[in-house]
This record gives C-alpha cells, sequence and structure tokens, in this order.
C-alpha cells in the first residue's frame, strides 16, 4: 500500500488545480521585465532590498541555464519563443544569412521581419486569443510578423528612461475604460550590461553603484503597480537574458597570428566568432584549431549538439568560441570590453536569473535552477494561451506555481527505490525462512513407552 502512495505521488508530479477541483477564472494579466545582463551572483554579492522584497512575496530561481550564443538578442527572442537560437534564426547580433544574401546587424536592420519569421513571439501569440498585447523596446519590438504587431510598442531607444517605458506599461495594461488592457507586456531595460562591458562584473565599485540603481527601478517597478492598483492583481516575471564575465588585454586571441585575413569573410566578431571559409573549409578550420590554446574552432557539422546550435542555415562554416574572460580579435593589443559575454551557456559566470510574484506564484519558495526556454511554456501557461512549438516544457516550472501540487521528483524516487530494496530484503529473508532444511544428523530423542506396558513386563528378563 506504501509504494503504491508513492507510485501515485511520482505519477502526480505536477498535477493542477484544475484536478484538484479548484476552476480556474479569467487568467491575470502578465509584465515580463528583463535588466539585460544581470548576472545570477550578483544577487549574493550586492544588496537588492527591493528585488527581494519581490521574489520573497513569490518565487527565485537562483539560476538560468540561457541558450548559445550567451548575447543580448538570441536569448531575448528565446525567452519569448521557447525555442533555441537554431530554432528561432537569431542567432547572433551579427549574421548572414547565405540564402536571401543580407547581413543583419544590431542597431542596422534589425527591424527586417525576414531575420524574426521563423518563430512567432508571445506577443503575436497572445492576439489568437483575443488579448491586447504590449512590448517595450524588447529586442523585435515593431516587427510585424504576417503584418501583426503587438497591440502597443515602442521600438528602442536608450534615451528614453526607466520611469517613462513604465507608464507607458502601467497605462497600457490599464486600459483606457473603453478596451480592456494589455495581457501581456514584456519591458526592457538596458542596465546592468552597459556598465558590464564598461567597467567589468568584477569591479564592485562600480557595479554596486549600478546596481543600486537597478534595484532602485525594481521599487520604482513596485510602487507604480501599487499606486496603479495592479499589484497583487498582475503577475510580474523579472529576469535577464545572460551574464557577464570579467576580461583582460592579456588575454587576447588574435585571429591575424594564425591565419591571413584573405583566408576568410568575417561575420561577427566577439568571444564567438563566425567566418565564411574563402578556401577549403576543413585546411583552414585545422590551422584555426592550433590557433590558441584558449579558443576552440568548429566546422559547422561538428559544433556540439548540447549548444542546439548546428541546425540552422545561418550558421557560418566555422565558428569560433574562446575560453571565458578570453576575447577574440583580428589584430592589435586592444581590448574592446572590459566585460563581455556570448561564452558556453554552460558556464556559471553566463547564467542570469529570474523572480516572480503576483497571484498565481507561490509564496517564498526559490528552486536553484531552470531552463530559460522553459519560461516561455510558463508564461504560456499563465495567460491560458496555448504555446507555440517550442523546446520548453513545464514539468519544472510548474513548481513555481501555487494552484500546482509540485513534489521533489528525486526525493520520490529515492523513497520509492529505497522502499523496493528493502521489499526485495524481507522477501528473500522470508523465503530463505521458510525453505530452509536441517543439516547434519537428528538430535537425540528419548522413545516414549506406555505405562501399562512397563508394568506387564516389570519381572521378564531381557532378550540376548
Amino acid at each position: 500500500m506504501f509504494l503504491k502512495v508513492l507510485l501515485g505521488l511520482l505519477c502526480g508530479v505536477g498535477a493542477s488545480g484544475a484536478e484538484n477541483g479548484t476552476a480556474r477564472q479569467g487568467p491575470p494579466p502578465l509584465l515580463l521585465v528583463s535588466f539585460d545582463g544581470f548576472r545570477a551572483d550578483y544577487l549574493r554579492r550586492f544588496p537588492m532590498p527591493n528585488l527581494k522584497l519581490l521574489y520573497s512575496q513569490g518565487v527565485l530561481v537562483e539560476q538560468l541555464t540561457n541558450v548559445f550564443i550567451t548575447k543580448t538578442f538570441p536569448n531575448h527572442y528565446s525567452l519569448v519563443t521557447g525555442l533555441y537560437a537554431e530554432s528561432h534564426g537569431i542567432l547572433a547580433n551579427n549574421m548572414y544569412d547565405p540564402v536571401i544574401h543580407k547581413s543583419f546587424h544590431v542597431g542596422g536592420n534589425d527591424s527586417d521581419p525576414v531575420w524574426w519569421s521563423e518563430a512567432q513571439p508571445l506577443w503575436i501569440t497572445a492576439l489568437d486569443s483575443g488579448y491586447k498585447t504590449a512590448t517595450v523596446m524588447w529586442p523585435g519590438s515593431g516587427v510585424a510578423f504576417g503584418n501583426r504587431t503587438a497591440s502597443h510598442f515602442l521600438p528602442y531607444d536608450g534615451h528614453v528612461t526607466f520611469r517613462q517605458r513604465l507608464e507607458n506599461v502601467t497605462q497600457w495594461m490599464l486600459g483606457d475604460g473603453k478596451e480592456e488592457g494589455a495581457m501581456f507586456t514584456s519591458l526592457y531595460w538596458e542596465e546592468p550590461d552597459r556598465s558590464g562591458h564598461k567597467f567589468g562584473p568584477d569591479n564592485d565599485t562600480a557595479m554596486s553603484q549600478v546596481l543600486k540603481e537597478v534595484d532602485d527601478n525594481i521599487g520604482l517597478l513596485i510602487s507604480e503597480l501599487r499606486r496603479t492598483g495592479l499589484w497583487g492583481r498582475v503577475n510580474v516575471l523579472v529576469t535577464s537574458d545572460h551574464g557577464m564575465a570579467q576580461c583582460s588585454a592579456e588575454r587576447l586571441i588574435r585571429l591575424d597570428d594564425c591565419l591571413h585575413p584573405d583566408n576568410y569573410t568575417l561575420v561577427d566578431l566577439s568571444v564567438v566568432t563566425a567566418i565564411i571559409p574563402l578556401q577549403d573549409p576543413e585546411a583552414i578550420c585545422a590551422l584555426l584549431k592550433m590557433c590558441h590554446p584558449h579558443m576552440r574552432a568548429f566546422l559547422k557539422s561538428a559544433i556540439p549538439d548540447r549548444l542546439h546550435y548546428r541546425n540552422n542555415e545561418r550558421t557560418q562554416p566555422i565558428i569560433l568560441i574562446a575560453d571565458e574572460g578570453w576575447t577574440i580579435v583580428q589584430r592589435g593589443n586592444k581590448l574592446p570590453r572590459l566585460g563581455d559575454h556570448g561564452y558556453d551557456n554552460s558556464l556559471p559566470s553566463m547564467h542570469p536569473f529570474m523572480a516572480a510574484a503576483g497571484p498565481s506564484f507561490r509564496q517564498g519558495y526559490r528552486i536553484s535552477g531552470l531552463q530559460s526556454v522553459d519560461i516561455y511554456p510558463l508564461m504560456c501557461h499563465l495567460l491560458s494561451v496555448p504555446p507555440q512549438p517550442n523546446n520548453g516544457t513545464l514539468n519544472q516550472a510548474r513548481c513555481l506555481l501555487a494552484a500546482e501540487t509540485c513534489w521533489d521528483v528525486p526525493l520520490v524516487v529515492g523513497m520509492v527505490v529505497g522502499v523496493l530494496l528493502v521489499l526485495t530484503v524481507i522477501t528473500a529473508l522470508f523465503r530463505f525462512l521458510r525453505y530452509r532444511r536441517p543439516s547434519g544428523s537428528r538430535p537425540f530423542q528419548r522413545l516414549q513407552v506406555d505405562d501399562d506396558d512397563d508394568d506387564d513386563d516389570d519381572d521378564e528378563p531381557l532378550l540376548e
């Protein structure tokens, strides 16, 4: 019986509140906020009282494993599509498409719909459920998907303050009295990424100042939601796209030391560099593999599966990946940035965080990790929006929700295995005792004789 109960618990991991008989009414609005380049360990290194207030009333994911490459545009698009970069097509901040023979550059032609059309962001998908949506300076803001945009949007403008962006958000979420407000809104802020590049994440003096400003903005967010009556009525999800690693001029990898620039066309030059070889790709890649001990070179076909970066036409024939803290340049001794990202997404320095609060979330709950692609199915669940095909799963993310019954899977599995072992030992012991046979000579037993016989034969002699 106990085993059946444990197996029932295991099979019931993730049982929804609806299955428990609680009928769900219309979902609360959802606000997604990204603070670019917020490394997960900033939470431990710097005081963040307003952010702590938010997740103390909700949930905290201490580290998100984001997608490769750990750059701004690929990861922001993964957050709202639930797809790896190879699946949604925004592979880097600079790209070349060999089919349409066009180049993509952040701050240039990054609003051309052709680059974004391989996936559909949540602010478009939610329109099909009859919701109004809004997006504020999120990568892809203002891009038309089949002639559709978010109901409200602001394309990127770095001169607009966080307060101004937030005022647009609350206005759109409240509605104008005649029409309902936006049910899904995404809001982007460029710090602490901008300062992390300039000063480096290990500069505690500079980063403590910028993170205080970030935390003040989170406090402003909470205050504005309270002022407008939205706090406690909306689900607020605060996260980031990637982390940041410290770089130095002593850790430069110069391509000109290994390969003459006449041998390739440069597509993207960063800690992950993409090139198009103009001669034999295998020979050039072999040279680049021997270029530097802190740089790996991959032919497109050999990019590791775990990076989910190989299966797209925009992935260039050769990809170079620097080790953490190292920077790839063509020539010279100039370090482009004191802090950088884009590195292997298995590195903790590349991991951001996630915090959330609102009527749908548990209170005072935290988990150690989550995949960033899991945020998309979580948001679709919160909005009751059918998700587009994606690479995420709700299995672990649902544990953050108040209406879900969620058990610690490793603990339950351990309990089941333990009980099975105990039952196996007990069964074997019973069988051993039941079928055990005596061994060796039988012990002496006295022959029992009736008393009457003893009386009758009392005087008879013994026979020889």
